[in-house]
């Protein structure tokens, strides 16, 4: 069974790895100031102006005399608790930098929360260089593994030259893969290995856009290769939800920079790509966001808090489209694509109308409805469609798994 095993205990260092709880802190007294606190005040401006200018129609100069003191107490206070919240950020990012305190990851919600962050905003933490913001990265037994013989020999000691690389969706991590565990007393990571194949687990910064993971998930393939243990012979690629798209993108780097050219070592071994409830064609309820920020953004009463929608990452923005035909397909692989739909029968208005709650059955297929109008019409192409599940039900699900392992028998 080709399952990573664990990895040693790291050398002893002066300072803590990875983000620290007080990081995570830190970042959340920002965000106070700059979205609750920020939007409070607007919100609050708008709707004073709005009283003030109704009032003085009819009162003459009473309301205008009011109005600078009104404002000075407002401005006063908000000032007073922005203030004090930059200074508490600033203070305790402060002993963040100096490594006081538990590690985020020391307990699993802490990876959950970590994963969630960086789907919501990981652009804006990636630019900002902060230590919240996840890398590119091979996960075993909670940790980064460096892509070098050494590192990978040691996490994959039974490792095979048949790989199956499993990428999460968006706010997920790793350990999306482990979900319904308990239920089913087994995964597909699990099954996967016991089929002999050597499963690799990736985790990723989700809030980036689309594309700029397809450029790191190329990267990350291309070392893998070149560092595994022997001699790599067949690739799967699995993607759940974005990762799926995230994939695709991957591709798209492929042809790029190797059209009319030899490919890269990974992408000739890869045989098999499977999709799990993917946005090939977007995903409603992204675009239902940014609907609502355009909506909000037309009052200045409620303008405030359509710039907290627009915080969204470029991730959530690019699930509003999915990715189109200028993102090919590997030619000589076999797609798999696996959607999902509330109701049993996906022809069930349910169904039909809500798809598996994020996702669509035609975009999980790569369809728009028009005829031809198909991403995967030029490759070898399979779908099954799942009834009565959501969204997160297509992890270790029995259907799923049953086909996962007759695809890459």
């Amino acid at each position: 069974m080709s399952v990573p095993a664990p990895l040693p205990d790291p050398p002893r260092a002066t300072a803590p790895a990875g983000p620290g709880v007080l990081d995570a802190l830190a970042l959340l007294l920002e965000v106070a100031d700059e979205l609750v606190v920020g939007s409070v005040r607007d919100t609050h401006r708008a709707v004073a102006d709005r009283v003030y200018g109704a009032a003085s129609a009819g009162t003459g100069g009473v309301a205008r005399a009011l109005r600078p003191g009104h404002d000075a107490v407002a401005g006063a206070v908000y000032a007073a608790v922005g203030g004090s919240l930059r200074g508490a950020a600033r203070g305790v990012g402060a002993l963040a930098d100096a490594g006081v305190g538990p590690r985020l990851e020391a307990r699993p919600a802490g990876a959950l929360v970590r994963a969630a962050v960086n789907g919501l905003i990981g652009d804006r933490l990636d630019a900002e260089a902060s230590r919240l913001a996840i890398p590119f990265s091979v996960r075993a037994a909670g940790r980064d593994v460096p892509l070098d013989p050494d590192a990978l020999a040691a996490a994959y000691p039974t490792a095979g030259p048949r790989l199956v690389v499993l990428l999460h969706g968006l706010g997920e991590s790793e350990a999306a893969w482990g979900l319904h565990r308990e239920e089913r007393g087994t995964t597909y990571v699990e099954e996967l290995a016991d089929d002999g194949w050597t499963p690799v687990l990736l985790r990723m910064n989700s809030g980036l856009p689309l594309r700029a993971n397809g450029v790191g998930l190329a990267s990350l393939l291309d070392r893998l290769v070149e560092a595994w243990p022997v001699d790599v012979e067949r690739i799967a690629l699995v993607g759940h939800s974005m990762g799926g798209l995230v994939v695709r993108a991957a591709s798209a780097v492929v042809a790029a920079e190797h059209g009319g050219g030899p490919a890269p070592a990974w992408a000739d071994r890869v045989t098999d790509v499977v999709t799990l409830g993917t946005p090939h064609r977007g995903a409603p309820l992204a675009g239902i966001v940014g609907h609502g920020s355009d909506a909000l953004g037309r009052f200045a009463e409620t303008g405030a808090f359509g710039r907290i929608l627009d915080q969204r990452s470029e991730g959530i923005r690019d699930l509003v489209d999915g990715l189109a035909h200028d993102v090919p397909a590997l030619p000589h692989a076999r797609y798999r694509l696996v959607s999902a739909t509330l109701s049993r029968s996906p022809r069930h208005p349910v169904g039909a109308g809500l798809g598996d709650l994020l996702v669509r059955e035609q975009s999980a297929y790569g369809r728009r409805g028009r005829a031809g109008d198909d991403l995967f019409s030029e490759v070898d192409v399979e779908t099954l469609h799942v009834g009565g599940t959501g969204h997160f039900g297509l992890l270790n699900h029995p259907e799923v798994s049953a086909r996962l392992r007759a695809w890459l028998a």
